[in-house]
């Protein structure tokens, strides 16, 4: 049994913020638990080809942890760098257990703690658990007809097999959003033929990069002048809230013109544009950025296989369609997202009075500030229900719950209390706000059904409104708001 007073699960920048907000306060009795043998999170887990951020870095960085970025859009290996720059600079490993796959977190009443199961590194226990998991970390591949007949060789996006050559193959990519725009490209001038199949079309925006000097550079690690960037960057963002939540007619005023224009400027076959032209308006998906995904799928070696040209069964020699064709292949590689709604959290939650977190989130996940849920206490989820932002960097809602966990830990230590809990209704109202909010905007009323929505159709990854909002919530621990003991 090892005892710690706070557990933090996961490594991303989720866990990062945790624990240096920790240490910034003079807590040192905690440990970070990492499933993989490797800290970091996204950026050091996903590095396929192509694989790069779809926020400027300055702005999807630490507020406080300026760095020198070569580009606005960086890529993966440089968003790796500055994760274990991070990591270093506050000597996170030693505080970490790699190779540490959470398998069940229990509260323990009689001992007022929480009790976590790991699979190869035994029990550990923690009067408080912070869940840094985060929501793209546990990737979906459908259960296609005949998915593991394939006698070639397959994988996710999200754990590329650098092994295998794909020079000169014959390689399927299955699926059209974030990841697979961005691997498209890249592996497009190399397979021999690359089959795309797209289930739905998302919108695509040109992507506004630019790469910056080295006296740029220079200046982006001054934290004043880094913090003017980030600055005009975030309220140039912020303002994409309007259309998304107040005027879907503005949206298709300005941004869905712009995207058709993209099509037009680089796509110049009819039936190509018509494939790729989504009949939803734009936000309601994940909007992508890409100056490259077209061109690509424009190449003599690339087939975009539309829903009619699906697939009907995978194959031991490759894909078979609903259209008939038999399409030999030597790769597979499945781009079909995570489970970021109903397995917000992959590993079972047993509460107060052994209640089980999958029931209470049986009809749809939900939490108050999407961090806490009543019944389970001193139980923090970073990223959880209803705090992703479709127009911003992440990291900044991160740091908003950071201020969140922190003033409830310091509301404990100052009551002389050792239990937070948030009380029932005061989720209850909170949840009631942001679903009747979430009527109003694109993700509710776009027209599509996205990776948004839970199964019963709740849109529980999006947070309805302004992030400095979401801020503004987050920053005020109210006491009548929980229970502590």
């Amino acid at each position: 049994m090892q005892n710690y007073d706070i557990i933090i699960i996961g490594s991303g920048f989720g866990g990062q913020c945790a624990a240096i907000n920790l240490l910034q306060r003079g807590i040192t009795d905690f440990r970070l638990l990492e499933r993989r043998d490797f800290m970091g999170g996204t950026w050091c887990q996903n590095s396929y080809p192509g694989a790069a951020v779809d926020v400027q870095s300055p702005l999807y960085s630490i507020s406080f942890e300026p760095y020198q970025w070569s580009q606005m859009f960086v890529e993966q290996a440089e968003l790796q760098e500055y994760t274990e720059y991070v990591i270093d600079k506050y000597k996170l490993r030693e505080r970490t257990e790699t190779g540490c796959n959470v398998q069940a977190v229990s509260w323990d009443e009689a001992a007022q703690r929480w009790r976590i199961r790991t699979g190869a590194r035994g029990e550990f226990t923690a009067r408080i658990v912070i869940n840094a998991s985060g929501p793209l970390s546990t990737p979906v591949i459908p259960n296609f007809k005949g998915r593991d007949s394939f006698q070639g060789t397959t994988f996710h996006t999200n754990d590329w097999n650098h092994d295998v050559s794909l020079k000169g193959r014959r390689v399927a990519i299955i699926g059209s959003g974030a990841s697979a725009a961005q691997a498209i490209p890249a592996i497009a001038p190399e397979v021999g033929h690359l089959h795309v199949f797209q289930r739905t079309p998302h919108w695509v925006m040109p992507r506004p990069d630019r790469r910056f000097s080295p006296w740029q550079r220079k200046l982006l690690g001054i934290k004043p002048l880094h913090k003017l960037l980030r600055t005009l960057i975030y309220w140039e963002l912020e303002a994409r809230v309007i259309g998304f939540k107040y005027s879907q007619r503005l949206l298709k005023l300005f941004a869905q013109r712009a995207a058709l224009r993209h099509i037009r400027r680089q796509i110049s076959d009819p039936a190509l544009r018509a494939a790729v032209t989504p009949d939803y308006t734009i936000g309601c998906k994940r909007v992508i950025l890409s100056n490259t995904l077209y061109p690509a799928l424009c190449r003599d070696n690339v087939t975009l296989h539309t829903r009619d040209g699906g697939i009907d069964a995978i194959t031991p020699t490759g894909i078979r369609t609903r259209d008939g064709q038999d399409i030999p292949l030597d790769v597979i590689v499945y781009s079909t997202g995570y489970d970021a709604t109903d397995g917000v959290i992959s590993y079972p939650v047993t509460g107060k009075g052994g209640c089980a977190l999958g029931d209470v989130w049986a009809e749809f996940p939900r939490a108050y500030l999407g961090t806490t849920v009543p019944g389970f206490p001193n139980f923090f989820v970073v990223t959880g229900p209803n705090t992703g932002i479709g127009h911003t960097s992440a990291i900044f809602v991160i740091e908003a719950q950071m201020n969140y966990i922190m003033k409830s830990i310091e509301a404990m230590k100052k009551a002389g209390k050792r239990v937070v809990d948030v009380r029932p209704e005061a989720e209850a109202d909170y949840t009631g706000m942001i679903h009747r909010e979430m009527e109003r905007t694109v993700w509710k009323s776009g027209g599509c059904h996205s990776w948004y929505q839970s199964k019963s159709g709740h849109v529980i990854a999006m947070f309805p409104g302004f992030s400095f909002t979401f801020r503004q919530m987050a920053n005020r621990f109210r006491p009548e708001h929980h229970e502590m003991s």
